[in-house]
């Protein structure tokens, strides 16, 4: 059977500085516990423009229109810089500003929970209309809007969320249900974040891809949010509802959950359904978080930097048949944290790294670009988290080295040659390798390299049900051009009638002889 391919990616980000303000858990925690803080007062003048954020580095490098590579030769930190090519779309994706997105919100509503103000709807349903990528059936969906007065009530006495654009209420989200508190506003607002986020990802796929959206079979979310009632919490499926808006008519889906590891478990899955032969098609996807907007604002605001966790990601990978020239992902090289592995850092590296490599007699400097979390340093080391990257770089070439495949000395360079910076928001699963997949995509094209391995892994301890950590990864490389002849021509057929006939009357004659 053939490797599946990666045939095209998308990447989005959706600009929300209001929704720091009300929907980051940093923000809404810090409003309860202590809401006469001085972090609380101080964060508006911390937030950027949309321009601010068009123009930052890792977003520019997120949407494509720059490269790890480019995003590496500025000195950080990278904030104070502006891109020399600072445009609202790339050739992954694009960067939407939060008033276009509260319409895609509203577009990926079917159950008539997002209202916006007529005011704020008369104001950006021009802009929207715009948009490339918005059909005539999606600006169908957005409605002329309500009173000012009709959402100052919902937000102030039917307790629906908020939806602001530069401090101004311009909207809401009411609740799903009365009383089951998995379908209050608050849940809402998150799953309608992700799912539009989603969507807008989705689209910048298929005309990447330049497929029929019909020929989509399979959808698979790997989000982090959650969607259901007080009955089957959690139960989905986000995959289906992403993939309805997307115009994905001929496809079906479901969810992947495991924190930020995700990613990756679907990847996997995709590939394996696609080299099965159960499905031509499989699109690997998720939207974003509000909880994780401005999640180290505390830290940022110390510091006298601008909030760079304000902005909600996206993606979207199609990975189809075997085309022959499309990278492949290679199943066979698929490493994976066991519920035996262990949690020390040697021990996960091992597993993902070292113990899939070996299997397949390889050794760590054979893999030309590892892509491990990405997070964006910017954020994280302000933060006291440090360089996460290159945090799991020196991990990589340290075990190299204990097994005898690098030179001690060449642990300091070994993130520059077989890896690169960060540059994805820290929304979560977003980070988890697959942001590179675009870029790995065209090198491996270009022949500038052989092999990547997309590392993912996951805090599973979060949930509270079990203390492991966990982790896949899997390797792309470059597509062999081998064909299997996957079905046997008629002619053929007749042949080897023909010749089981001739055997079997020559078998007789020799009988009767």
């Amino acid at each position: 059977m053939l490797n599946a391919v990666i045939k095209a990616t998308g990447y989005v980000l959706a600009h929300t500085p209001d929704m720091v303000m009300e929907n980051g858990t940093t923000q809404t925690t810090e409003k309860v516990v202590n809401p006469n803080s001085e972090y609380l007062k101080q964060l508006p003048s911390h937030l950027r423009t949309y321009e601010q954020a068009v123009a930052y580095l890792p977003n520019q490098t997120y949407i494509g229109n720059m490269t790890p590579d480019e995003l590496g030769e500025y000195e950080q930190p990278w904030y104070p810089h502006t891109a020399a090519k600072s445009e609202r779309f790339g050739k992954f994706g694009e960067i939407m500003p939060e008033d276009e997105f509260y319409l895609l919100m509203q577009a990926c509503d079917v159950f008539e929970l997002v209202y916006l103000e007529e005011n704020f709807v008369a104001a950006t349903i021009e802009k929207f209309k715009a948009h490339p990528l918005m059909r005539e059936d999606i600006i169908a969906r957005i409605n002329s809007g309500v009173s000012a007065e009709t959402v100052e009530h919902f937000v102030n006495e039917e307790g629906a969320e908020p939806l602001a654009m530069n401090g101004k209420t311009v909207g809401y989200i009411k609740r799903a249900h009365d009383v089951d508190g998995n379908l209050s506003a608050h849940v809402m607002l998150e799953n309608l974040v992700s799912k539009a986020s989603n969507v807008l990802a989705i689209l910048h796929l298929i005309k990447n891809a330049g497929i029929d959206p019909a020929d989509v079979d399979y959808v698979i979310d790997c989000a982090e949010e959650a969607c259901g009632d007080m009955n089957q919490r959690g139960g989905g499926n986000f995959a289906k509802a992403a993939a309805e808006i997307a115009g994905l008519s001929g496809a079906s889906g479901s969810d992947v959950r495991a924190f930020c590891a995700a990613p990756a478990h679907a990847v996997i899955e995709a590939a394996s359904l696609v080299k099965a032969g159960t499905y031509r098609n499989v699109v690997v996807c998720a939207g974003g978080c509000t909880a994780k907007l401005g999640m180290n604002g505390k830290d940022h605001v110390k510091k006298d930097m601008p909030i760079l966790e304000d902005v909600i990601g996206g993606f979207a990978v199609l990975i189809s048949e075997n085309d022959g020239i499309n990278p492949e992902i290679d199943n066979t090289v698929c490493g994976r944290h066991t519920v035996g592995t262990g949690s020390s850092p040697q021990a996960v590296i091992t597993s993902l790294v070292a113990n899939p490599l070996d299997k397949n007699g390889l050794k760590i400097p054979d893999i030309d670009k590892y892509a491990v979390e990405m997070q964006n340093p910017d954020i994280t080391k302000p933060a006291g988290a440090g360089d996460v990257p290159a945090a799991n770089y020196k991990m990589i070439a340290a075990l190299a080295v204990k097994r005898g495949e690098l030179e001690r000395k060449d642990v300091a360079t070994f993130g520059n040659t077989h890896g690169m910076v960060g540059w994805a928001p820290t929304q979560g699963h977003i980070p988890s390798g697959v942001p590179y997949l675009g870029f790995a995509r065209e090198q491996l094209l270009a022949g500038d390299i052989e092999k990547a391995m997309i590392i993912g892994k996951g805090s599973l301890f979060l949930g509270r049900m079990t203390n492991l950590f966990d982790g896949v990864s899997f390797v792309v490389r470059k597509n062999s051009g081998k064909h299997e002849e996957t079905a046997v021509s008629d002619d053929k057929i007749r042949k080897m009638i023909a010749e089981a006939f001739r055997g079997f009357a020559q078998d007789m004659l020799a009988e009767q002889e």
